[in-house]
């Protein structure tokens, strides 16, 4: 059984708060409710709650040899940025793929006892 090769990059999670959204980005947020999955993409999505004034915002960044979880977490906060809708940030994390370790299951001998 081969192991999969870790992906070599950063999934960022940024928990905010929408500011002051104008009528054209709550209309849109509101029309794309359905469509948003919580899913890490190289876009970002967005998960805001019904009410449009809190959100998930998660990225997934493709990691350079030496990018370090600071320099994804301000390539996360550009693409933020990039969608142009005003917030404040509450919290973040970043989780390098790169470290994480896949544990392989171990193969059943025989039947069970009992």
């Amino acid at each position: 059984m081969t192991v999969p090769t870790p992906v070599p990059a950063f999934r960022v999670t940024v928990r905010g708060r929408f500011g002051e959204l104008p009528e054209e980005s709550r209309a849109a947020l509101r029309s794309a409710a359905d469509a948003y999955e919580t899913a890490f993409t190289e876009q970002g999505t967005f998960s805001p709650d019904a009410t449009l004034s809190v959100f998930s915002f998660r990225v997934q960044i493709p990691a350079g040899p030496d990018d370090d979880e600071d320099d994804a977490l301000l390539r996360a906060m550009e693409i933020l940025e990039g969608h142009g809708h005003p917030h404040e940030i509450l919290r973040t994390a970043v989780t390098d793929l790169r470290a994480v370790k896949i544990r392989r299951r171990r193969a059943r001998r025989g039947p069970a006892a009992g």
